[in-house]
C-alpha cells in the first residue's frame, strides 16, 4: 500500500472540503436542512472513497463534490426568494404548547412524545411544564421555549412571535394564527406610515398590538 500517496489525497481533499463548506456558507450542525445534511453526508461518503481507494482517480470523486456543492448553493439561492421552496427543502416550525395547553395532536403527526417533550424543556431549563407560554419545534429538530410572562396583564392575549411580514410579502398563514387578516395588517401599517409592503424587511406584532418593523435596506 503506498502510504504517501494517501496522505496526500487526505490532505488534498482535506483542503477541498474545507473550502467548499466555506463556500456553502455558514450555519451550525443543529441548523442544517435535510438537504444540507444529505449533501454533507454524500460528500463524506465521496470523501473516504477518494483517500481509501487510490486506483480510483481523485477527479471521479472530487467533480462530484464540486456538482453536489453548487446543487446546495442554487437551492440556497432559490429559497431566499422562494417561500414555498424554504418550507419544501427546510420544512416548517411545528407549534407543540400554544399559549400554554398541549397540542397532541401535532405532537403526534411530528411523531413527537411526552418524553422529548420533558427533555428538551429541560435542556431549555425549564423544570415546569406549567411555567411554559409556547414551545414550537423547528425544522432543526430543536424546540423554541418561550415561558410565561408573569407581568403581563391578565387581560392581554399571549402571541406567537411570528413575523407577519417577511422579505417584503405578507404571511396570510401566520396572520390567521394570530386572528389576523391582511386588510387590517395593511389598514394599521398605513396608520403607521407604511403604504408599501415591498419596502418592509421584516414585520411582527407584540402582545399588546405593537408593531416592530423593519425596512429593507435600511441604513
Amino acid at each position: 500500500m503506498d502510504f504517501s500517496t494517501i496522505i496526500l489525497r487526505t490532505i488534498f481533499i482535506y483542503f477541498i472540503i474545507l473550502f467548499i463548506f466555506r463556500f456553502m456558507g455558514k450555519r451550525e450542525i443543529g441548523q442544517l436542512s435535510v438537504l444540507d445534511f444529505v449533501v454533507s453526508i454524500m460528500i463524506a461518503e465521496l470523501a473516504v472513497i477518494s483517500i481509501e481507494n487510490i486506483r480510483v482517480p481523485m477527479l471521479h470523486t472530487i467533480i462530484p463534490i464540486v456538482v453536489l456543492s453548487l446543487i446546495q448553493i442554487l437551492f440556497a439561492f432559490i429559497s431566499l426568494k422562494s417561500e414555498n421552496l424554504r418550507k419544501l427543502v427546510d420544512g416548517k416550525p411545528s407549534v407543540l404548547i400554544n399559549q400554554g395547553k398541549i397540542d397532541e395532536g401535532e405532537m403526534r403527526k411530528q411523531r413527537y412524545n411526552f418524553d422529548d417533550l420533558l427533555v428538551q424543556l429541560r435542556q431549555n431549563k425549564v423544570s415546569r411544564l406549567s411555567d411554559v407560554e409556547f414551545a414550537i419545534l423547528e425544522p432543526s429538530g430543536k424546540l423554541s421555549v418561550i415561558e410565561k410572562d408573569k407581568d403581563r396583564p391578565d387581560d392581554q392575549q399571549p402571541r406567537l412571535p411570528l413575523p407577519v411580514i417577511l422579505d417584503g410579502k405578507v404571511n396570510e398563514e401566520h396572520l390567521e394564527q394570530l386572528g389576523k387578516t391582511p386588510l387590517w395588517l395593511r389598514q394599521q401599517l398605513r396608520k403607521l406610515g407604511y403604504r408599501e409592503v415591498k419596502k418592509i424587511s421584516y414585520c411582527a406584532i407584540h402582545d399588546d398590538d405593537s408593531f416592530f418593523i423593519d425596512l429593507k435596506d435600511e441604513k
